[in-house]
């Protein structure tokens, strides 16, 4: 469990890396859907945001579980939002939405996430 601070204590989820990592990728979906279509707005708007903020409330929610099993049932939860929010992503690329600039930011930016949550996953399910 990674901090930015060495020997800092993890007193809650807004302490973690990879909760804060998500984060940034949820305020980056909100601000780069702005620029959808009105008529996207209960389609492909509705369904990155909620995939997006899925990511951080199920991190949220396992660093409050008690067993390391539910912690990680939880965290592979935001594994499988990760992925919806990445496919969504290309859609919106494909049918352009989004400029190249733009997807190949927050592709990055989703590809580190899913690279720590990863990490944060075997090491949660290390402990069962």
């Amino acid at each position: 469990m990674k901090n930015l601070i060495p020997n800092q204590k993890i007193n809650s989820f807004k302490d973690l890396d990879v909760w804060k990592q998500a984060y940034n990728l949820v305020i980056e979906v909100y601000i780069i859907t702005k620029k959808f279509p009105r008529d996207e707005q209960f389609g492909l708007v509705s369904q990155m945001r909620r995939a997006a903020v899925s990511v951080t409330s199920n991190i949220a929610e396992g660093f409050v579980r008690k067993s390391y099993k539910d912690k990680a049932h939880f965290y592979n939860m935001s594994k499988g939002s990760l992925a919806e929010l990445q496919d969504q992503l290309l859609i919106s690329k494909d049918v352009g939405y989004i400029d190249e600039l733009d997807y190949n930011k927050i592709e990055t930016d989703l590809i580190r996430v899913q690279m720590i949550l990863s990490k944060f996953i075997q090491k949660t399910e290390s402990f069962i």
